[in-house]
């Protein structure tokens, strides 16, 4: 207990050096459970290789020819189940972390419990996105000089690409959670309804035998736990939906269906399953419009380099400039010969696998140009989206303002007095 200057009056005080400290243990707490992230998406690429090692050693023709689309789907139910597991788990503990940090105001606390949530769940369900759209088929080497993790060679993109796998993997892991999340929403409720009408009757026994007045029967009802997984679940749709759209064109299509039926749900669950809210003024959605906006500025740069360096866009373009505009003979230019102190020293035969690289294992001039043009290609789509929408400054700092733009051309050609920045 500490005097407070103002008032004089003693008030439970907690000293700012403390909470600093506790703050500390606690991102350390949140680094650790990253690690275990990590460790479960090398668990699930580690399993992913293995499955493949088997399908092929069954010697049967539709396994074999199936191996990488089996293993690339199981793995992605294997790993949505991990990232659901996870979830709960750190839920909890972000909030069991957060009141044992011990901030000032109620906002405070949201906004640290909001921002911890959200960073392990940005991790937790986008870790492996990431990993195939940028480092899968990045690190794999060339015959006799493969790359390795734990004894394994390192993992290739199928003869379609990475971005294929990329878009089977956001389809299982999006779709997925919607359809679990939807049940949960619809089930969940109804369970608690049950539960708690269960308890009261038997609180109740005999003694009513009239039926209750209509405000006695609402306050009866469960007690409404607050928005805050709703929101979280639209911020993680809204990921989905534009960090990896080039790969997934189809995710706003599922978000669509999935939000129309959410809507339902919820107003089923919040009408006549939860007992209605008590409402209380506040400032705005706190950390949740910074956390919207870092998605929407990390959409634009990630997917310039999707395009750039995980499509065959480039690649093909720049085959057209510099050899052939009906791209005759790509696929050929596409694969290298093995190197051949590999076939003399090993006695293999002479294979060709997916790179540019000469007879040696080094890069062509091929290769360096291509990474010349897809960097180049970043800085315009970067710089091009600044210069479309406000004319200077950073395309994806500038893209939340997107809609305001569209919706300002759109009420200019219907020829009406007032902009978007009024309708705002």
């Amino acid at each position: 207990m500490e005097q407070n200057p103002i008032t004089g009056v003693k008030e439970p005080y907690f000293p700012a050096r403390d909470r600093l400290s506790r703050i500390l243990t606690g991102s350390m707490a949140i680094v650790l459970m990253l690690c275990v992230v990590m460790i479960f998406l090398v668990s699930v690429i580690m399993y992913r290789g293995i499955i493949s090692v088997m399908m092929y050693h069954t010697g049967n023709a539709v396994l074999m020819t199936q191996a990488g689309n089996i293993a690339n789907i199981s793995s992605s139910l294997v790993n949505l189940a991990l990232i659901l597991l996870m979830s709960q788990v750190y839920t909890a503990l972000a909030e069991k972390l957060t009141r044992w940090e011990m901030h000032r105001t109620q906002t405070l606390h949201e906004d640290a419990f909001t921002f911890k949530v959200f960073i392990f769940q940005f991790v937790n369900f986008y870790s492996s996105p990431f990993y195939v759209a940028f480092f899968k088929g990045r690190f794999v080497g060339y015959p006799g000089q493969y790359g390795t993790l734990f004894g394994l060679r390192n993992e290739e993109c199928g003869p379609g690409g990475c971005l294929i796998e990329l878009a089977q993997q956001l389809f299982i892991i999006m779709v997925g959670k919607q359809i679990i999340s939807n049940i949960q929403e619809f089930v969940i409720p109804k369970l608690k309804a049950w539960w708690q009408k269960r308890k009261l009757a038997r609180v109740r026994g005999m003694q009513i035998s009239q039926e209750p007045p209509r405000w006695e029967e609402d306050y009866e009802l469960i007690q409404c736990e607050g928005l805050f997984e709703e929101y979280l679940e639209m911020v993680l749709q809204f990921g989905f939906i534009t960090i990896f759209v080039a790969a997934f064109p189809l995710a706003p299509l599922f978000a669509l269906l999935n939000n129309w039926v959410e809507i339902r749900l919820d107003a089923q669950k919040f009408v006549c399953e939860y007992r209605r809210p008590v409402a209380y003024r506040a400032q705005d959605i706190g950390v949740w419009f910074f956390i919207l906006e870092a998605l929407a500025e990390i959409s634009v740069i990630v997917n310039a380099f999707l395009i750039a360096f995980t499509s065959d866009f480039l690649p093909r373009l720049l085959y057209q400039y510099e050899y052939d505009r009906q791209l005759q003979g790509y696929l050929n230019f596409t694969l290298a010969y093995s190197p051949p102190r590999y076939v003399a020293t090993g006695n293999h035969t002479m294979c060709r696998y997916k790179a540019f690289r000469d007879a040696k294992g080094n890069y062509t001039l091929f290769y360096w140009k291509l990474l010349a043009v897809r960097l180049g290609f970043i800085i315009a789509f970067e710089v091009g989206l600044g210069w479309h929408y406000a004319g200077v400054g950073h395309g994806a700092s500038l893209l939340p303002w997107v809609p305001a733009t569209m919706l300002d051309l759109a009420c200019r050609s219907k020829g009406k007095g007032w902009t978007a920045t009024t309708v705002v």
